[in-house]
């Protein structure tokens, strides 16, 4: 039978267990943005409007899906992009970039497999990847979706937490709790481009192509933001 003494050193235990559990909490808790470390990337001018053999088309023929409301979207994250790229073949790549400076839970809110369904579109598959550019191999998740019979548009994605490229789930977790351990908080991107086109392999093909010309084309430091110095 328990006693009253008993009862009273357990919840003492109890008590104190919670203050602990408090005080590291707290002292967890990040405090300063890794983009005041870092600066804050500006999309605008970090990203080249032209590169290799590909050039940014200005009167793009097949938009870009912006699957939220801009309201939404400004109090998500810190700058967008949206641009078409064409080459000399006549070859056309989407790009989609969504930047925030502090970006620990908004990410999932952009990801193709929740934004394109909100557009319309019905996702046909999912698969993770890996794409080699610049000495390093960048794992991507490849989306194949569809709106109607008149659009297929196979995607390929990632997404950052600081310099490290996540998939989301545990990887992005594990991230962010790295930076807090140091007391930061990181800032973070998610980098998309797609094609229309109804053979997958060929877009993909293409994709990649252009994947490796533009982290290629970018500013080393850039290149660290956007496409990750570390992996998870």
């Amino acid at each position: 039978m328990t006693g009253p003494r008993t009862r009273i050193w357990a919840s003492l235990v109890i008590a104190v267990a919670m203050v602990v559990t408090s005080a590291v909490a707290y002292a967890l808790k990040p405090t300063i943005a890794l983009a005041e470390r870092l600066g804050k990337l500006e999309l605008e001018s970090a990203i080249p409007t032209r590169f290799g053999d590909w050039v940014e088309e200005t009167r793009a023929r097949g938009a870009v899906v912006n699957p939220q409301q801009q309201a939404v979207i400004d109090a998500i994250y810190s700058d967008t992009l949206s641009r078409t790229y064409v080459n000399s073949r006549g070859e056309r790549v989407m790009l989609s970039v969504a930047y925030g400076v502090d970006q620990r839970d908004g990410l999932q809110v952009h990801k193709p497999e929740v934004c394109y369904p909100a557009q319309g579109f019905s996702v046909q598959s999912i698969r993770k990847s890996q794409v080699e550019v610049e000495g390093r191999s960048i794992p991507v998740k490849r989306v194949q979706t569809r709106l109607g019979q008149r659009r297929i548009e196979p995607v390929t994605y990632w997404m950052t937490v600081g310099e490290t490229v996540v998939l989301g789930g545990l990887d992005k977790k594990l991230a962010e709790m790295r930076y807090s351990f140091d007391g930061v908080y990181p800032d973070g991107l998610l980098f998309r481009v797609s094609t229309i086109d109804a053979d997958a392999n060929r877009a993909f093909s293409l994709q990649d192509r252009f994947l490796h010309d533009i982290v290629a084309a970018l500013d080393p430091k850039v290149r660290d933001r956007i496409a990750g110095s570390e992996q998870p």
